[in-house]
């Protein structure tokens, strides 16, 4: 059995003949998107998956990326975008959480089915992948304007989400190295997301450390620098055996293969802001002062080292998806053109500033410039795939089985078998 990234499949029910099931999807066509009842549009919830929080995972990543601290070169009004970007991304996280809260109320069971879904579970991880950028967004736009008291919750905030985080990967990668419906042909790129928000602490702890009190910020530095160098291994070693072995994955899951650009590209931003975030107190290795510009230079010089990785994994996943954009269909997997090149561009600006170099800072602008059109073509899709019952609808999401057969989206004539032989 294969279990692709939001991809689709045929599947037999055995039972009612093709006709049927043609007038059957056409009835439910015609109360699809926004045009049936809200009932209707409610009923189609039951397959609101986890992998829709990559949409505020990839807002709140532009609103980091927008913000007037992350570019090189500004412009008045910078922030202000920013800010409403941030807000946005707050209020779609909302709505995200509340829709799918929905589903796990009105249709019993869906949250227990979600978390051992061979693919959907895979994306639970993009929940907490949105909080790391709205946590990392409150050193951003928060902590400037409110005061001493959000210092405090940041530190918290951490905290629990490095905690939470760990905990979420040591058990999903013990489902997906013990589960029987899993194997290494079957791995698409979504396999890295488990780890992802646990190496996420490392970016966060690097956006907040500099605010902490000086024996605050050291824990905060050294616990995201153990997160980041975690998450960078493990999310590397399966990528690239899964590449080696199986070459690139199917069409509708090649968009995911950006995923890998994310690990290197935020493993270097971290190492840069961590070692600026270094207390200058403790005279651990000396004096602070030669302590710190150790550590700049090294961390410097370690972050283009392992950006290279993640500028191979760039282009690779750019010829990938050429070589199919005309077979490609919209899937929530789409976002990943934004969020993982999010840190595929601070870190050129982090590089940039190191370097003092104004053609970088130059470049890492037009990649951000880039990154807003492609968060736009990505939205607009999503719409209309949301509209046209591309996505949250009955065999088109993440939730689906190869073996279902209670559902009007089975169609007959066609074994389970036969589907595992052309897969």
């Amino acid at each position: 059995m294969v279990f692709e990234l939001g991809g689709e499949q045929d599947i037999s029910s055995g039972s009612s003949s093709y006709e049927e099931f043609q007038d059957n999807d056409d009835t439910q066509k015609r109360r699809c998107g926004f045009v049936g009842s809200v009932r209707d549009f409610l009923a189609r919830l039951e397959h609101f998956t986890w992998a829709n929080y990559t949409f505020p995972m990839s807002t709140g990543g532009l609103a980091l990326l927008l913000a007037e601290q992350t570019q090189g070169l500004i412009f008045p009004g910078l922030q202000t975008i920013g800010k409403v970007v941030y807000i946005f991304d707050l209020v779609i996280f909302t709505l995200v959480t509340a829709a799918i809260t929905y589903r796990f109320i009105k249709f019993p069971g869906t949250l227990k089915h979600s978390i051992t879904h061979p693919t959907e579970a895979l994306f639970l991880g993009t929940s907490t992948l949105s909080l790391a950028s709205i946590i990392a967004g409150i050193a951003r736009y928060g902590i400037p304007s409110c005061g001493p008291w959000l210092i405090v919750a940041y530190r918290v905030l951490f905290w629990i989400y490095f905690v939470i985080t760990f905990a979420l990967a040591v058990g999903q990668y013990s489902l997906l190295f013990t589960s029987p419906l899993l194997r290494i042909q079957d791995m698409t790129p979504a396999w890295d997301l488990p780890i992802f928000p646990f190496m996420l602490s490392g970016t966060v702890a690097s956006s907040g450390a500099a605010f902490q009190p000086p024996s605050e910020a050291l824990p905060m530095i050294l616990g995201g620098l153990t997160a980041q160098g975690l998450g960078m291994c493990v999310s590397i070693m399966i990528y690239v055996r899964r590449m080696i072995q199986w070459g690139f994955p199917s069409p509708n899951s090649r968009p995911g293969m950006f995923i890998a650009v994310g690990p290197p590209s935020f493993t270097s931003l971290a190492i840069i802001g961590l070692a600026n975030d270094f207390p200058n107190h403790y005279n651990y290795f000396g004096a602070d002062s030669i302590t710190i510009q150790i550590l700049r230079v090294l961390a410097t010089f370690t972050s283009i080292f392992i950006w290279s990785l993640s500028l191979w994994f760039f282009c690779i996943s750019v010829v990938a998806n050429l070589a199919i954009r005309k077979q490609l269909t919209f899937h929530l997997n789409w976002y990943a053109y934004v969020f993982p090149n999010v840190g595929f561009t601070i870190t050129i600006i982090a590089l940039a500033k190191n370097f003092q170099s104004r053609a970088a800072m130059a470049v890492g602008s037009a990649m951000t410039l880039m990154l807003v059109a492609m968060w736009i073509f990505v939205f607009i899709h999503h719409v209309k795939a949301v509209i046209n019952c591309e996505i949250m609808y009955e065999g088109k999401d993440e939730d689906v089985y190869v073996n279902e057969k209670k559902h009007s989206h089975v169609k007959p004539n066609k074994s389970v078998s036969d589907i595992e032989k052309e897969a």
